[in-house]
């Protein structure tokens, strides 16, 4: 039971630790993950034996599992007509490991926890955002100092990471009883966002904030129907959306937005929109976005066309599933989010908001953002996930002593 605990408490520090990490070093997070997720898993293991594999597997057994293991079987299964399938194994060693990392963290951490770990997750946050507000306001110096690059845009997905961890973490330290360092985790947050360059983070902050309120004040079911409704016309517009902002988008939006590079998004997303009416069944094959100029489905397109395809992602996930996927892929994407709404809608009402304003976060993200299979967008979707769940949990007794 002692070797247990010390494991649990490894990997709390490891899991709080997602934040700096990746303000340090911005791919650092599936390593973190990884590492949190193995020593929970040895914790589990020593303390359960075989029954820690039954924990793993049993929601495998639900519709939810049974959804996203038909999403993933397909995957796999479009290597057999991936032009190229090197690609896409590169593609899948990267996202697999972190993603299985990123479940085994969140299905076996919450209710391990060391009480001592919502106050440490959420100083390690604040150091991450503090970090990233000096380190601008210094024009880059301490990267500098570091020896790393001093763009601006290299804390694009730290506070990315940021969006999606900071509101099931102040959830997790408020149920803790640590009101003010919610309030406090939150704004400090929000300026650490605002401070940064992304447009796709301060999109994603204001999605989470608004749909976690409306949820909070609404009755459950308008919650539900704004995000289904969300999500449905995300995926099912997906391929048409070039279209559509090419058509309706207003010329002072785009002046507005020439700094996010609005007009290239709008051809990109033609370009990649054509390429699945050309091959709108099965996709051309996952993880091939990054070569997709040479993919059957692109070669009878304009020339113009199949130039914006060689920025290598749709700068939108729910298109790239379309264009690697297929309808079909869309469908069993729309059937694992639908089925994990239903999931939500069962739980009490603050980690119901919570969990909707991640949802809303996530999707105007991935709406705008690069490619789908990034590992450390799925290790901080399962970082946010755990810190939900954990909020969930019955606190340790020593918490509220």
């Amino acid at each position: 039971m002692s070797a247990a605990k010390g494991l649990y408490a490894a990997g709390a520090v490891a899991l709080a630790l997602v934040p700096p990490a990746m303000a340090l070093a911005n791919r650092s997070s599936p390593l973190v993950v990884v590492v949190a997720a193995l020593l929970f898993g040895l914790g589990v293991a020593a303390e359960e034996g075989r029954g820690a594999l039954r924990l793993l597997l049993r929601p495998l057994g639900g519709a939810v599992g049974a959804a996203v293991l038909g999403f993933l079987a397909w995957c796999l299964l479009s290597f057999a007509w991936s032009p190229f399938p090197a690609l896409s194994l590169r593609t899948l060693s990267e996202f697999g490991p972190t993603l299985v990392a990123a479940y085994c963290l969140a299905r076996l951490a919450p209710g391990r926890l060391p009480p001592w770990t919502p106050p440490l997750a959420a100083g390690a946050l604040v150091v991450a955002c503090l970090f990233v507000v000096a380190s601008l306001r210094l024009g880059m110096a301490p990267q500098r100092l570091l020896g790393q690059r001093d763009a601006l845009f290299v804390f694009n997905r730290p506070v990315l990471t940021f969006v999606l961890v900071a509101g099931p973490l102040a959830f997790l330290v408020f149920a803790r009883g640590h009101r003010l360092l919610a309030l406090g985790l939150l704004l400090l947050t929000a300026a650490a966002i605002v401070s940064s360059v992304s447009g796709a983070a301060a999109m994603g902050l204001i999605a989470g904030l608004a749909m976690a309120a409306l949820a909070r004040l609404l009755p459950k079911r308008f919650g539900l129907a704004l995000v289904g409704t969300g999500l449905g016309l995300a995926l099912v517009l997906a391929p048409v959306e070039g279209d559509i902002l090419a058509r309706f988008m207003p010329e002072a939006i785009h002046a507005r937005l020439e700094h996010s590079s609005s007009r290239a998004r709008v051809a990109i997303a033609r370009s990649f929109g054509a390429a699945v009416a050309a091959d709108p069944w099965r996709g051309a094959g996952y993880g091939t976005s990054a070569r997709f100029p040479e993919v059957p489905a692109a070669q009878g397109l304009a020339p113009e066309l199949r130039e914006m395809l060689a920025v290598g992602h749709p700068h939108n996930s729910f298109l790239q599933v379309w264009a690697e996927l297929g309808i079909l892929g869309a469908i069993l994407a729309a059937a694992v989010l639908l089925l994990t709404l239903r999931a939500v809608a069962i739980l009490p009402k603050a980690p119901f908001a919570v969990a909707l304003g991640l949802i809303a976060a996530a999707a105007a993200i991935a709406f705008v953002e690069h490619g789908a299979w990034q590992a450390w967008w799925t290790a901080a979707l399962g970082t946010a996930i755990t810190w939900l769940r954990a909020g969930l949990a019955r606190p340790p007794k020593s918490d509220t002593a």
